[in-house]
């Protein structure tokens, strides 16, 4: 699931495409896209609204309109946004379409249907995004943002205190911090040389400054690539690069790039974890209570699970699904049909099939339709 880099990628790339269009009606194919609402009050709601801003809270991207009112964009596992031209040929797994008076229309497109688009509206008096049925707060149970100013180490530490969770749950609770996932807990538990089960009742100050540090600099430095488009994510105007900088995040066997030794990996809080053993090495005091979860892993260890740098079978299919959504993302009416038709060859030629997900679209799809003019 795309985390904080990648989502504030597309929300940047986003924002430099739309800011100052106006929504002029709004389809949808896929109805349970919407969260608790219904496609032609979702479509009244948001046509004749001219977007003022785009950015991101946590892991959600956030689309302020006129008027008050805001759409939240979770992409979850699937989930892509495009920006192309009205009369660009259908694309089959694309759930939500926001069509713009200036001749272009924003694509939601989600092969696997687990995203989500929430419309809220702000609080006149406090400016938070606020549920239009109840008035409850759209972010009230996230954590601080890890990357603004005023998280400082002393909020950080302040956090901390009183907690006795180990390390790798406690960076994956969004009311802890927001926006962090499993690929850069990894990898900022190994730049801070903190293991993943350790307590966070035993660090001590300078421990608590590596993680704080590390953090930041994982985040900022993924921001800066674009993310890591592994599996699906891409953004509006391309992939990361942020895959070919990872340390530790699916290099199960392949050895650690400061001391040589192996990653391993283990499972906490069901979630994949890898780790290196000797540079984070658990102390005493959190050793007894994690030795049933270290004696699982070593008792899977002939199973290392998933490793991201021997399966280039998935790695090329991601990439090649990747590549089909951007082939229909980027062809227009205006493109010659066979012009279409190979582009979208190349990025399919030799693509694997994935357990659980389909390779070629669905047959038929249900489409409900809805614009609407102020």
């Amino acid at each position: 699931m795309p985390e904080l880099p990648e989502v504030e990628t597309v929300a940047r790339d986003l924002r430099r495409l739309v800011v100052g269009s106006r929504i002029s009606g709004v389809r949808v194919s896929w109805e349970r896209t919407l969260r608790g609402g219904e496609t032609a009050a979702f479509a009244d709601a948001l046509a004749g609204r001219t977007i003022e801003a785009v950015g991101r809270r946590a892991k959600l991207i956030v689309v302020d309109l006129s008027g008050r009112v805001a759409l939240t964009i979770h992409l979850k596992m699937t989930g892509q946004l495009f920006v192309v031209p009205l009369g660009t040929p259908p694309d089959p797994y694309v759930r939500v379409e926001l069509v713009l008076d200036d001749g272009r229309e924003i694509r939601f497109r989600d092969i696997r249907k687990f995203g989500r688009i929430g419309l809220h509206r702000r609080d006149p008096d406090t400016d938070q995004l606020v549920e239009i049925a109840d008035g409850r707060a759209v972010f009230g149970g996230h954590g601080p943002e890890p990357l603004e100013d005023a998280f400082t180490v002393a909020v950080f530490r302040e956090r901390l205190r009183g907690r006795r969770g180990r390390l790798k749950p406690l960076l994956l609770d969004q009311s802890f911090i927001a926006g962090v996932g499993n690929i850069y807990a990894d990898e900022a538990l190994w730049r801070a040389r903190l293991h993943p089960l350790r307590s966070a009742a035993s660090l001590r100050p300078h421990d608590e400054r590596r993680l704080y540090s590390a953090i930041r600099a994982i985040l900022g430095e993924a921001v800066e690539r674009r993310g890591s488009s592994v599996d699906d994510y891409t953004a509006p105007e391309g992939d990361g690069s942020m895959q070919e900088r990872l340390d530790v995040y699916q290099r199960t066997g392949l050895p650690c790039p400061r001391c040589g030794r192996p990653i391993r990996r283990i499972v906490v809080g069901g979630r994949g974890t890898h780790v290196c053993g000797w540079c984070q090495r658990l102390p005493a005091v959190d050793r007894r209570s994690a030795e049933r979860i270290l004696a699982r892993s070593a008792a899977s260890r002939g199973t290392p699970g998933r490793r991201w740098a021997d399966l280039e079978r998935a790695r090329k299919a991601a990439a090649t699904r990747r590549a089909v959504a951007r082939a229909n993302a980027r062809a227009t009416a205006d493109a010659p049909a066979d012009a279409q038709t190979d582009a979208l060859a190349d990025a399919q030629a030799d693509e694997p099939l994935i357990s659980g997900m389909a390779a070629t679209p669905p047959a038929t799809a249900s489409a409900v339709g809805v614009e609407r003019g102020r």
